[in-house]
């Protein structure tokens, strides 16, 4: 169980997000924070990064690892298809 409210997860999140972002960049692409929902948080990857065949490992390996590292071992990282943006909480 998460020890912190969706709320308190958020500007932790938004920190590492910005810590990932301009690696993403170099290849094009980008990330956007969606949400966070019962300490799962909802992101959009972007640019570059749709369609390509990493992003799965991106999401796995980059952002959710480094969530794990920097706030909760349990943080669980889920990547928002094109077009689901404004249904990312259906999914949670």
């Amino acid at each position: 169980m998460m020890p912190f409210s969706d709320e308190d997860l958020k500007p932790a999140v938004e920190n590492v997000i910005e810590k990932i972002r301009p690696m993403l960049a170099l290849d094009g692409g980008d990330i956007k924070l969606l949400g966070i929902k019962n300490g799962k948080v909802f992101v959009q990857l972007q640019g570059a990064c749709i369609g390509c065949s990493a992003s799965g490992n991106t999401i796995k390996y980059g952002v959710e690892k480094q969530l794990r590292v920097d706030i909760h071992p349990e943080i669980e990282v889920i990547n928002v298809p094109i077009g689901m943006e404004d249904r990312w909480e259906e999914m949670a």
